[in-house]
């Protein structure tokens, strides 16, 4: 089970799917292997770029089998939902299935702090047998969750044992956090951080304890983080500068699940870069411009060697 020491690099899975849109589950199998040959502390799945919304709840089901059965790694499942009924079925689902623990965002609408906090009340017992993530991610969903009201949330509601940090810009929100826990004011939860790891070196800077994102490059994270945790904030910047703007180009809304799935399968970590629809593939144009920037990438690389 996943707790508040987590720490190190949830990777953020891609859903895998076949060329006609039906699922991938032999993909499935090589890219668990390939995170973990990456050097993944675990896996996140089903979340928003896992194109969580595009499936019915037997592929959900048959996804989380497929990925739990396959690596001992801690898996994170995304059980976010309108209902809460969809909800309690899927996190029973992953966790009799041998799951770490799972992810919720909060739902749309949400306007008020009182209405965020009597929301994740209700998570809090939906999910109560279950260890869990509270992902936010305004940029996504539209609901702002300040501070405090994270706060509040982490000291009424016990299974909350991680943030999944994707607010931006955030970096203050997380030094809020480590300011309250550190001066004994709140609980001390893991923080985990996304937006495709564009401020990772800042947010572990600022007392985040890892990553949680899809970047195709999953051992920069790996390093990036293992060197901040190790003092060496001039390597993990060394190392982040390489892969910089191949995480930008991997960033942009509406194409950067393409981008992730192509090079994903030009790495053999899963055979098709299918994105389900509503979603296309890579335009030759931005092919070539990837290739173009992960050879300059391999060149900075080599010469940090």
């Amino acid at each position: 089970m996943i707790d508040e020491t987590a720490s190190g690099v949830y990777t953020i899975a891609c859903t895998p799917f076949m060329p006609d849109g039906a699922l991938d589950l032999g993909s499935v199998d090589t890219m668990v292997d390939f995170y973990a040959e990456c050097g993944a502390t675990g896996l996140t799945i089903l979340g928003m770029m896992g194109e969580a919304g595009k499936l019915s709840a037997a592929e959900s089901e048959a996804v989380i089998r497929r990925v739990t059965a396959r690596t001992d790694l801690p898996v994170v499942v995304g059980v976010s939902s309108p209902g809460f009924a969809a909800m309690e079925a899927l996190s029973k689902t992953a966790m009799d299935a041998g799951a770490a623990g799972v992810m919720i965002a909060p739902a749309g609408g949400l306007k008020t702090d009182g209405q965020i906090i009597d929301y994740y009340h209700n998570v809090a017992e939906t999910v109560a047998d279950a260890p869990w993530v509270l992902q936010d991610f305004p940029l996504a969903t539209n609901v702002v969750i300040p501070t405090e009201v994270i706060l509040r949330i982490v000291a009424d509601c016990p299974g909350c044992v991680m943030l999944k940090h994707e607010d931006w810009p955030g970096l203050a929100k997380i030094s809020a956090l480590r300011a309250a826990s550190d001066a004994g004011d709140a609980r001390r939860i893991s923080i985990l951080c996304g937006n495709a790891g564009l401020f990772l070196v800042e947010e572990m800077g600022r007392g985040a304890d890892g990553a949680m994102t899809g970047f195709a490059y999953p051992e920069m994270m790996r390093d990036v983080v293992s060197r901040m945790q190790a003092g060496d904030e001039t390597a993990a910047r060394d190392i982040f500068d390489a892969y910089l703007p191949l995480v930008r180009y991997e960033s942009q809304p509406g194409l950067g699940l393409s981008v992730r799935k192509h090079i994903l399968a030009q790495r053999g970590a899963i055979a098709h870069p299918t994105v389900r629809r509503p979603g296309g593939g890579l335009a030759a144009a931005a092919q070539a411009e990837v290739a173009t920037m992960i050879a300059r990438q391999e060149a900075r690389l080599a010469a940090l060697a």
